[in-house]
């Protein structure tokens, strides 16, 4: 017979049960809001293979990108700049309420708001520390890719979409030929790129180890 109050009828075994699922949820919620700078959920070991050719990749593709003088734009010359440029162009559509200004700005803050986003999401929501770590490399790269833009302020010698210059296109073509003149910062451009640059380098070699980091535990738990 299944045991019942007397006074409430309340059926204890159900009771037990329900209190018993309240707990397991409450877990649950623990543990989604401990930090995630390592993985939880297990991989196979072909996946970490996988994990490990990546790495090398990345090391190897941010040689690449960072070895080169800055105003040789080695990342506006790498097939990421072409995935980079629609959230650029982008960002100046959706920006456009805003004044020509951060019209302007909207071209940059498309292309690192959209790999930000990407990094919020897989980091608070779906907790993968994995991805964010190659969204974080990737985020990082876009400032190499901001940076020699910037820096051709002055000289308006780098191609621009549509075949146009920096130095024969209409004022305010060029967006940080537009911006820092409007700021009265044009001076400082090759200042300004180079410390984007190196906000860009760093953000990527925090990845990196993170990566790294990620790779190495799983392969000492192997």
């Amino acid at each position: 017979m299944v045991p019942i109050c007397p006074k409430c009828q309340i059926v204890f075994e159900k009771f037990n049960a329900h209190q018993k699922a309240i707990l397991d949820s409450q877990t649950v919620l623990i543990d989604q809001s401990r930090p995630i700078l390592t993985e939880q959920k297990d991989i196979t070991k072909s996946m970490l293979v996988v994990r490990w050719i990546t790495l090398v990749a990345l090391v190897l593709f941010s040689l690449r990108l960072i070895g080169p003088p800055m105003a040789s734009n080695a990342a506006g010359e790498s097939f990421l700049h072409l995935i980079n440029l629609p959230f650029h162009e982008a960002g100046h559509i959706f920006f456009r309420p805003f004044g020509a200004f951060i019209t302007s700005l909207g071209g940059t803050l498309g292309q690192l708001l959209m790999p930000l986003i990407c990094l919020l999401t897989l980091f608070l929501k779906t907790r993968d520390p994995y991805g964010s770590s190659i969204v974080l490399w990737w985020f990082g790269e876009n400032f190499l890719d901001i940076a020699p833009y910037m820096n051709d302020a002055r000289s308006g010698t780098l191609p621009l979409l549509g075949g146009n210059f920096g130095h024969d296109a209409p004022y305010g073509f060029h967006d940080w030929q537009y911006l820092l003149t409007e700021s009265h910062l044009i001076q400082f451009d090759h200042t300004l790129a180079g410390a984007t640059f190196g906000v860009g380098v760093l953000i990527m070699f925090l990845a990196l180890s993170w990566n790294g980091i990620l790779c190495w535990n799983r392969f000492s738990k192997k």
